[in-house]
């Protein structure tokens, strides 16, 4: 017999944990590399955003320095894309490929795009399923905490836990569309308004490329964790 905090189903765990290492390792080395080369046309990060803005009929969408390293992002609930040290001032062939990808979720925004809809409706919901999910479910676990439904049938605080999780879940599982999506958007800019040589946009197609490994890896191992959430329930109504 195996308790809670210490059964087979940790492997799952395991698993996911080692995909995102090795998706974090693998962007930090893919960016060292082309952080260091420098873009021909000499433009810093900040201004390859506000060309790629202008030249795509965005006015309203401020650029702002943002501490940290690859911390950018793009808010479209104040309309501001944000670049990390590493991106806003610098010109290297990494940073202008990542200040692209922010705009090209501007462009998104712009346009409506359905999956970005849907990623931030979730947000809230998602904020708190990843929270809640897991400790509701341990509890459930431990406590045998449950409610009778009014129409017969028992709900356990531990299913509960599993579906605020599995909303998280859900959100890492639309956000994938949705950074693909931004990254082809920017390769495509990137070479249309002239402001890199179809060489340059391979290797940024190589940055963003590793860059959605973490997205991928980030919400694999969220369904594992799913996975393993279910497994435990399941095993704890048989014992019952």
């Amino acid at each position: 017999m195996f308790g809670y905090y210490y059964d087979p189903t940790y492997i799952l765990v395991l698993i996911g944990a080692l995909l995102c290492i090795f998706a974090s390792s693998r962007v930090n080395s893919t960016y060292g590399k082309y952080a260091k080369i420098r873009s021909r046309r000499g433009m810093t990060g900040a201004e390859a955003a506000q060309r790629i803005l202008q030249m795509s009929g965005i006015n309203d969408v401020q650029i702002q320095h943002v501490s940290g390293d690859l911390t950018d992002h793009y808010d479209p609930s104040k309309k501001v894309l944000r670049l990390s040290d590493s991106v806003y001032g610098s010109n290297s062939v990494a940073a202008i490929g990542v200040a692209a990808h922010e705009c090209g979720h501007a462009l998104q925004h712009k346009e409506g795009y359905l999956p970005l809809k849907i990623r931030s409706a979730l947000v809230p919901a998602a904020n708190i399923g990843s929270r809640l999910g897991l400790p509701l479910v341990i509890l459930g676990l431990i406590l045998g905490i449950g409610f009778e439904l009014p129409g017969g049938g028992y709900f356990s605080l531990a299913q509960i836990g599993i579906w605020v999780f599995a909303i998280a879940v859900l959100f890492q599982v639309v956000t994938l569309p949705v950074e693909f999506n931004a990254s082809g958007r920017a390769l495509k800019l990137l070479g249309n308004y002239g402001i890199m040589n179809e060489d340059e946009v391979d290797d940024c197609k190589r940055v963003l490329g590793a860059a959605a490994l973490t997205y991928v890896a980030a919400a694999a191992s969220s369904i594992l964790q799913l996975l393993r959430l279910v497994l435990l329930t399941g095993n704890r109504r048989r014992r019952d």
